[in-house]
């Protein structure tokens, strides 16, 4: 137990703690301190390449803008041989492995030390901070997931967007992430929320972080934030969604560009409202453990779907609908039909649009 406190109050090994500790059990009684017994060897290793050298060498690298070891070397090697410069004799012989260690050197550093600011990049659009919703409707996730390449040629990409609170989700379908696919799909989306948007949180991708996308959510008067490094949980309920929705349902085979707008029907006709309004989710409850820190559990009562949430949310006063839609308007949706019929509904469509994808190869098989 000593032996272990001296190692955590020291910083020394195991194995000098036990020879510290033996020399002073053997000199304990001749009352003699335990002293530290570094010092200067008597006859030190002879240096081979003196400053001189180094400053022939700070000479070259500076003449030649530092290019890498060996071309160094071979210039050293030419100033001696080719051109009979004799204070080059002892750096004729400098190998490239040794160059890099002379170029980490005190005196090398010293002679050659040069100062550079940090470059941050400075991108103004967007905060780059994790939204706060504080219970709230209204703050998004947005992200985007590929469906991909066959022979380099690109697939759909799916656009996912949950809310942060109630995880009222809406999917979404586009060709590329240009600019020109994407902005009317980004306000479709936005329309299909039940409520008023006031966050809208993504990475760092271009295809969100622009001046087209940032002067659309200007118009609205939403919020825009981004991803701040080092931080990968910034958008990771945007980036599950894509894992159990949009891989589990729609799968990893390439999906030509084409068939964009007919899924972009699938999610908004059937897909969206069974996510919302039938399929359940799972909702974290934050318990702060014994050391402090917050963490988040599962628990079996708090699974609920989206709408659920919704009404619960409404019930404390952190919802703020759109004009045009009501609650219970949503409540008279979702009881139109049992949670069953609109998951085989789903499937049903699901199905046909699959059929669709697969249509081509079917009549290549059938003429084969």
């Amino acid at each position: 137990m000593v032996l272990a406190y001296l190692r955590r109050t020291s910083g020394y090994s195991r194995t000098q703690i036990t020879r510290l500790v033996a020399r002073w059990i053997d000199n304990r009684l001749a009352d003699v301190p335990l002293a530290k017994r570094y010092r200067t060897p008597a006859a030190p290793f002879a240096r081979k390449y003196t400053a001189s050298d180094i400053e022939l060498l700070v000479e070259m690298d500076r003449a030649n803008e530092d290019v890498c070891g060996p071309a160094v070397v071979h210039l050293l090697r030419r100033a001696y041989h080719v051109y009979g410069d004799k204070d080059y004799e002892r750096l004729a012989g400098l190998s490239a492995s040794h160059l890099y260690n002379l170029r980490k050197s005190a005196g090398y550093q010293t002679l050659r030390v040069s100062f550079a600011k940090t470059r941050p990049v400075c991108n103004p659009i967007g905060v780059r901070k994790a939204p706060k919703p504080n219970g709230r409707a209204g703050f998004v996730r947005i992200d985007s997931v590929h469906q991909g390449d066959l022979d380099g040629i690109k697939g759909v990409y799916h656009i996912t967007c949950v809310d942060a609170s109630s995880q009222w989700h809406v999917e979404s379908c586009v060709q590329g992430i240009s600019e020109a696919f994407l902005l009317p799909v980004l306000l479709a989306m936005i329309d299909q929320f039940p409520f008023v948007i006031e966050g809208f949180h993504s990475d760092n991708g271009s295809e969100y972080i622009n001046h087209r996308v940032a002067k659309m959510l200007e118009k609205l008067r939403i919020e825009q934030t981004k991803s701040r490094s080092r931080h990968s949980n910034d958008n990771a309920l945007a980036e599950s969604k894509n894992a159990s929705v949009v891989r589990k349902h729609m799968g990893y085979s390439h999906i030509p560009q084409k068939y964009a707008k007919p899924i972009n029907d699938f999610y908004q006709g059937v897909f969206n409202p069974w996510l919302n309004l039938h399929r359940p989710c799972l909702f974290a409850t934050e318990i702060v453990s014994e050391q402090g820190k917050i963490k988040k559990i599962y628990k079996n009562k708090d699974v609920k779907t989206p709408l659920e949430c919704l009404v619960l949310l409404n019930a404390k006063g952190l919802v703020k609908f759109k004009e045009d839609i009501t609650l219970e308007y949503l409540l008279a949706r979702a009881g139109e039909k049992t949670d069953l019929q609109a998951a085989q509904e789903m499937q049903k469509a699901k199905t046909q649009l699959f059929e669709l994808f697969n249509k081509p190869k079917l009549k290549l098989k059938q003429q084969a």
